[in-house]
């Protein structure tokens, strides 16, 4: 359907409910009052003016809402005046106007030399269309005080996910102008009366922690020049108590992978957003006559629980053109198994067990290119190294080829030691700022690829690597924040160029090397965002498998992403980070929900442990579909050491759960556990499913799992329940749940 300015054909003027299949109303040319549904979604925009576009409504579905009901939701959202407040209302459009009254934070932040600090933009046309089953409008605004012109672009996807961007155009004649950000808000109501964001460091990232939304700014900075351990993947506000099952959420996430920030903000006025875009650097982005910026992807989800608004999010991704579509290959990666010791015996080795235990994809991690026995060298000299390797990569290569397996390898390209060829010819390409070198981390500095010779450089030995050698896969890491990030020799910040230059590099390699796949890895989970996964098919979720970790990990990374896309791995018997031992039934049942993998020296194991692991194998195998593909659930226990989470397959006919005790129970026995998600008028049979059936507990097992399974509804599993063993800490039990 093409767009036309103000009114789509056949939309004007409609007075029934949208159907599910119809994605959008428009409320007459005169009006522009915009009614966006999907999926239990709806979303009403004022687009009448005379200034930006106003959200009216953000949240359920009004479903039986008529033109009338439209405008008197619209009217009855205009708040009065209390004294010592503007005479007129203010409202509070996608990037709120200091000039329009807002004294919360502005959308739009920049100048002309101090002049041209306050915008006053008047919308101009307004465009709506639909493709794919979702709704777009494109709006566009001017200020022509300021010399500005705004596009505003704002998608309902068919999940009922919502997508925006805005560009800032300096339409000046020749003055530039100085942006010092532009950032994107959503309203929520005064009902959100919690915020949950998530923070972190290396090794234990994606902590959860909850706060009352009160008056004020809560804000989240990223300045670490990538996504950050500790970053939000969404800020969340809800309605007290909320949880992964109830209570009406609202979430925003900015898909780009440097500086960033989300902010949550309630005025005295009550009024109240949620925000999110590019935090720039000083003087990094001056427009000159006639350019623009466009802000990155801000992505708004409502819901009813989070697992609902997590749905949204990973419904959205799995309809991508670019999401993954073959069946995520089993992993061997060997960085926990050798480390930088590289012999070609040993790697073979590994190889040759990991195809006996049905690994389907082998990386060689960190280690093979020059100068590189350690991480103190070598970073930037992107050549095989001829004394490891005389014959090259070729006889690791091909031994692994003929196993049937894919061959993957690891690389740093955004990095360089100072201890290096590169570093050594080229110290201009070394982002820095003033005659100072930024302090060393990880005995590295980053190579400015916003400098073309850099870039040049880079660009050419990764091609030239993918072109000679049978490689499948990168993992691409990142070991260290930007910090003084300038351009030499003068020193202007650079953090938005390099991430610009990265997400272009990436772009080239998968164009010149088709079916190439990318990890985003970053000291582990340091890049985890959707402008990072635009390119990349999957995260490495954090350098930390210690099996009890990854429990909370790849829970709350599982609140943005599908498990198909968060790396995860069986680990050796005691964690490389943590020194925990844990069972191999807990560290592959934790595995087992996301992109499983190997990180263990299989050599070292026990013919039994082999055995075991090939089992699990297996079972990743048989459910990988279901789990890539259903929805994820996770059930709130109101014992805090007992976390119950799984997948229920699109069509609800079947459902993988794992009962985890994560410390001690105080609790004896521990009630029933309820299985949520399930179909409520459908009977499933419940059974332990093995390898994950034995696990180790207090006691013996209750009645239904000593006889092999029991039946019983969805609306009875779900509202009810079924008891389960005692587990002892760090155990857990897999449920297989097919209907009948």
């Amino acid at each position: 359907m093409s767009p036309s300015q103000d009114v789509i054909s056949g939309q004007r003027g409609r007075t029934d409910s949208p159907s599910p299949e119809e994605p959008f109303r428009l409320l007459g040319s005169a009006e522009r009052l915009l009614h966006l549904c999907r999926s239990g979604v709806s979303l009403v925009l004022d687009c009448r003016g005379p200034g930006l576009p106003t959200v009216v409504h953000w949240g359920a579905e009004l479903r039986h809402a008529s033109t009338a009901d439209l405008e008197a939701l619209a009217l009855g959202a205009v708040p009065g005046s209390v004294p010592s407040t503007p005479d007129v209302p203010v409202p509070v459009s996608l990037v709120p106007e200091n000039a329009r009254g807002w004294s919360g934070r502005p959308g739009l932040r920049g100048h002309r030399e101090g002049r041209d600090w306050s915008a006053f933009f008047a919308l101009d046309t307004v465009e709506l269309s639909e493709e794919g089953g979702g709704a777009t409008v494109r709006l566009r605004a001017k200020d022509s005080a300021a010399d500005l012109a705004m596009e505003l672009l704002l998608e309902l996807a068919p999940s009922g996910l919502v997508r925006m961007c805005a560009t800032v155009q300096n339409t000046h004649a020749d003055q530039p102008y100085t942006l010092d950000g532009l950032s994107l808000a959503l309203p929520v109501p005064t009902s959100a009366t919690e915020l949950l964001d998530l923070t972190g460091r290396w090794g234990r990232e994606r902590s959860p922690q909850r706060r009352p939304f009160g008056i004020g700014e809560w804000m989240r900075a990223g300045r670490r020049g990538r996504t950050g351990a500790d970053a939000t993947l969404l800020l969340v506000a809800g309605e007290a108590g909320f949880g992964f099952r109830s209570g009406q959420v609202w979430g925003v996430h900015v898909g780009w992978s440097g500086n960033h920030e989300t902010y949550a903000e309630r005025l005295p006025t009550a009024d109240s957003v949620l925000g999110a875009g590019e935090l720039l650097l000083p003087g990094e982005v001056r427009l000159a006559a006639g350019e623009s910026y466009r802000t990155p992807w801000v992505f708004g989800s409502y819901a009813d629980g989070l697992d609902q608004l997590s749905a949204r999010f990973h419904e959205s991704m799995r309809a991508r053109p670019n999401h993954p579509a073959s069946p995520r290959p089993v992993v061997m990666n060997t960085w926990e198994a050798v480390y930088f010791d590289h012999d070609l015996n040993r790697l073979r080795q590994l190889a040759d067990l990991g195809a006996e235990v049905g690994a389907e994809r082998y990386v060689l991690d960190d280690g093979w290119f020059r100068h590189r026995r350690d991480d103190h060298a070598g970073l930037g000299d992107w050549y095989v190294d001829e004394d490891l390797w005389p014959d090259g990569l070729h006889p690791l290569v091909d031994h692994v080829r003929g196993l049937g397996m894919q061959f993957g390898l690891w690389v740093e390209p955004e990095m360089v030691n100072p201890d290096s060829d590169l570093a050594r010819a080229h110290p201009e390409w070394i982002l820095a700022t003033g005659d100072r070198q930024p302090p060393l981390s990880r005995f590295q500095q980053v190579l400015d690829l916003g400098q073309q010779g850099a870039y040049d450089y880079i660009l050419e030995r990764l091609d030239a690597l993918l072109t000679e050698y049978d490689i499948a896969y990168l993992k691409w890491d990142h070991n260290r924040d930007l910090i003084d990030a300038g351009h030499q020799p003068g020193g202007e910040p650079g953090v938005h160029a390099q991430t610009a230059a990265v997400y272009r590099l990436m772009d080239e390699l998968r164009e010149r090397h088709p079916g190439l796949e990318i990890e985003s890895c970053s000291s582990g989970g340091a890049r985890v965002d959707l402008g990072i996964l635009e390119r990349t098919d999957r995260v490495w979720a954090s350098d930390c498998i210690d099996a009890l970790e990854r429990q909370s990990i790849q829970r709350w990374t599982g609140l943005l992403l599908p498990p198909e896309l968060i790396g995860s791995h069986v680990g050796a018997p005691r964690a490389h980070t943590t020194g925990r031992t844990h069972d191999l039934s807990f560290r592959a049942g934790t595995a087992l929900f996301g992109h499983f993998g190997i990180e263990w020296d299989v050599a070292s194991a026990t013919p039994e442990e082999r055995d075991q692991l090939a089992q699990w194998v297996a079972l990743y195998k048989q459910l990988r579909t279901l789990l890539h593909s259903g929805t994820v659930v996770r059930a709130q226990s109101p014992d805090p050491a007992l976390w119950l989470h799984g997948v229920v397959s699109p069509d609800g006919d079947e459902a993988v759960f794992a009962v985890v005790a994560v410390a001690s129970s105080a609790f004896a026995p521990l009630g029933q556990v309820r299985l949520p998600g399930l179909r409520p008028d459908v009977r499933y049979r419940v059974r332990p499913l093995p390898p994950g059936d034995a696990p180790s507990t207090v006691g013996p097992p209750p009645p239904w799992i000593a006889a092999g399974e029991c039946v019983l509804s969805g609306e009875a599993l779900g509202g009810v329940g079924i008891q389960v063993p005692i587990l002892h800490p760090d155990q857990l039990l897999l449920l297989h749940l097919a209907a009948v």
